[in-house]
Order: C-alpha cells, then sequence, then structure tokens
C-alpha cells in the first residue's frame, strides 16, 4: 500500500497533456502495489482561459500560467513536460536545480548540445530523470525484448527493420504548424517519430555504430495559421510561411553488434495515421510487430520441423507470462495505446521513491539525438557517418 505522496506539476495540457493526465489518474488504481500515491498537482500553460479549462476537465488541483512557478512550487516533487521541443532543455534543467524529477516528452530537445545540458543537469542535481518513449512499455515490445535476451532469435542478429508512417500533413494546404518549423521543433518527422523508432532500435537490439540517410521536405511553403487558429484550407491570397523542417526521413546503418538498420519515417504516407512496424531478424528466428495490432507479436522459429515452420501469433495478454499485463484485464483482453503511458509512469513512480535509475534516460534520449544528428548531417554531406558513442 502506498504511503508516500508524490505531488506532479504538468507543463504543457494539450495531446500528450491528455495523455499524460490519464496517465497520472491511472497509475495507482491499475498498479496498487507502488510505493507512492500520485496526486495531480498543477498544470500549466501560457493561455490562461485554456489551462483552467485543461485543469477542470483533466483533474489537476490547480492551474498556472508560468512555468517557473510551477518548478519551484516546494509541494511539488515531479516535472513532467509535454510541451513544444524548444522549451525542453529549459524547463528541465530548472526542474533539475530545483530538486524535482523529471519526465520529458520526447524528443529530449532540439539539439545534441541541449541534450548534454540536459544530461550535465540532472547528473550535477543527482535527480530521477526519464524520457517519455512509451513505446518501449507497449506489452508486445517489451516481451520481444524478453525473448531477444533469452535466445529465441538466435545469438546474433542481422536485422533491424522499421517504418512509422502517417498522413497527417500530406495535404498541401495543411498550415505551417510548429511542428514545422525548426527553430521550435529542432527538426519534422526525423525529431517526432524517426526518434521513436530509433529508441526502439536501440532498445532491442543495441547501439548503433554507423548511420547513412537522406531527407526531403516535399512541401516546402504552407499557409500561415489564421488569426482564429484554424487555418486549413488556402485561399488564392493566403499568406504563405517557409518550412523548415524534413518531411521524411529513409537511412540504414549498422548496429555495433553487426545487425543492420533499415529505417523509415514519413509523414506522407496517406491512409497511414499512426503505422508502426518492425522485423527483427536473428539466426536462429524472426519477429515482427504492427502497432495497429499491438497486442500481437508475430514469430518465426527456423527450429520448427520442415513442413510447420510459418510465422505463428503470439497473442500478448496473458499477465501471468507477459510484461505489465498482470495490472490490466484477464488473458485476451487487449489494452490500447493509453496503457502504454501508464505502464510508462508505473515504473517511474517507483524509480522516484526509490532513487535508482528508470530507462529510457536523459542519457537515452542524448543518445537518440547523436543518432538524429548524424543521420541529418549524412544526409547534407551524402556520406556515412560514425557515431561517436
Amino acid at each position: 500500500m502506498a504511503t508516500k505522496h508524490l505531488r506532479v506539476g504538468m507543463i504543457g495540457y494539450n495531446f500528450m497533456g491528455k495523455a499524460h493526465s490519464n496517465a497520472w489518474r491511472q497509475v495507482n488504481p491499475f498498479f496498487p502495489e507502488l510505493p507512492a500515491k500520485v496526486e495531480l498537482g498543477t498544470i500549466c500553460g501560457r493561455n490562461a482561459a485554456a489551462v483552467e479549462k485543461a485543469r477542470e476537465t483533466l483533474g489537476w488541483q490547480k492551474a498556472a500560467t508560468d512555468w517557473r512557478e510551477v518548478v519551484n512550487d516546494p509541494s511539488i516533487d515531479i516535472i513532467d513536460i509535454t510541451t513544444p521541443n524548444d522549451t525542453h532543455a529549459e524547463i528541465a534543467i530548472a526542474a533539475a536545480q530545483a530538486g524535482k524529477a523529471v519526465l520529458c516528452e520526447k524528443p529530449l530537445a532540439k539539439s545534441v548540445a541541449e541534450a548534454e545540458a540536459m544530461v550535465a543537469a540532472v547528473k550535477k542535481a543527482g535527480v530521477v530523470n526519464m524520457v517519455c518513449h512509451n513505446y518501449r512499455r507497449i506489452p508486445a515490445v517489451a516481451f520481444a525484448k524478453q525473448l531477444i535476451e533469452r535466445g529465441e532469435l538466435g545469438d546474433r542478429i542481422f536485422h533491424f527493420r522499421a517504418r512509422y508512417a502517417q498522413d497527417w500533413i500530406a495535404d498541401p494546404n495543411f498550415p505551417l504548424v510548429w511542428r514545422l518549423q525548426k527553430e521550435i521543433a529542432g527538426s519534422g518527422t526525423h525529431g517526432d517519430i524517426n526518434a521513436h523508432i530509433i529508441d526502439i532500435g536501440r532498445y532491442l537490439v543495441g547501439e548503433l555504430d554507423e548511420v547513412c540517410g537522406m531527407m526531403e521536405t516535399f512541401v516546402k511553403h504552407r499557409p500561415l495559421m489564421a488569426a482564429t487558429g484554424s487555418g486549413l484550407g488556402a485561399s488564392a491570397s493566403q499568406q504563405m510561411g517557409e518550412v523548415t523542417v524534413d518531411d521524411a526521413v529513409s537511412w540504414i546503418g549498422r548496429f555495433k553488434n553487426g545487425a543492420f538498420a533499415n529505417l523509415e519515417a514519413t509523414r506522407f504516407a496517406h491512409g497511414r495515421k499512426n503505422h508502426i512496424t518492425f522485423e527483427i531478424n536473428g539466426s536462429k528466428g524472426s519477429l515482427t510487430f504492427d502497432f495497429e495490432d499491438m497486442n500481437r507479436l508475430k514469430f518465426f522459429n527456423a527450429g520448427d520441423p520442415q513442413g510447420t515452420q510459418g510465422f505463428h501469433d503470439i497473442l500478448i495478454t496473458d499477465g501471468s507470462v507477459h510484461p505489465y499485463l498482470k495490472a490490466w484485464w484477464p488473458g485476451g483482453h487487449i489494452i490500447g495505446y493509453e496503457h502504454t503511458f501508464v505502464n510508462t509512469f508505473a515504473d517511474f513512480v517507483s524509480a522516484v521513491v526509490s532513487g535508482h535509475s528508470v530507462q529510457p534516460t536523459f542519457e537515452d534520449g542524448l543518445r537518440n539525438e547523436e543518432v538524429l544528428a548524424a543521420i541529418e548531417e549524412s544526409s547534407t554531406s551524402r556520406q556515412w557517418v560514425k557515431l561517436k558513442h
């Protein structure tokens, strides 16, 4: 039974703010053995009316419009950062200096230099820190990790292939939102969704050694957002702005263990809303995963007798075997996207109470930033780039 209380201050309240709020509300009811009870303390955003509405809707105790007020509040134990990328470093560094545990949405920062400063700050302060790569805690992905570690795919991994595809900016009349502006986002598809499959590859296969990539911006100018914030649909007189980030990235590479990497991320794949797939081929077998069927893995065992070989389904719903599912429903009852955040936050809360590190740490976020930077450098130079770590 939880005896300690941890009060959360969350900066940001839109898409990720909703997902995180739900997870903070659900983490104690579904993980009742956690060593602390979580309280939704203060939610923060720049628009006073909007953040007050979010407070009421999402279940927070207080609302604020200045993140510094939240960071410096002695009653706050955890700072949760769900803001646009250009604010991550400043908020996280200040939170660490104030002695708060820090949870930050990905990508960790806009650049390697920012990520290095964030890592230095949390190390100096000695605070628990985590990047919210929630896809690591899809039970099927976590079980894939277990299968690989116990040698079910063999003692050698040959290939990691992954694709993350969306279509939400495929319409050239979609407006110039912040995610399409380098000074705010740092990068486009690259840091937004390629970062996720890079992290999955690092989690399942290991660190990367070298990369070679290409990046493209298909629509280079878009309508500026209307004063009302709507902006969809461009007229002949619509003022246009420059898109300064990538729309798609494709790259190959080699892991330090010799495995080949082949990854693609795009926001120009009509019909794909949040399509994440990967396949891993090893010396004894293969695994495939598709996020649109997230409660299932497909496994091929090369040792099966001839005539019976083939990919077979593993339904990932058994709480006695599969990671995290003991907290949820009886076998056969599937879970969804929102549960990945609850699983993540449960591990984070345990780490905050114990003072132990919990992956992916800010150090992991930095390693991701280094891979992102190397791919971007390769795209510009049209050459292979070696990772420094």
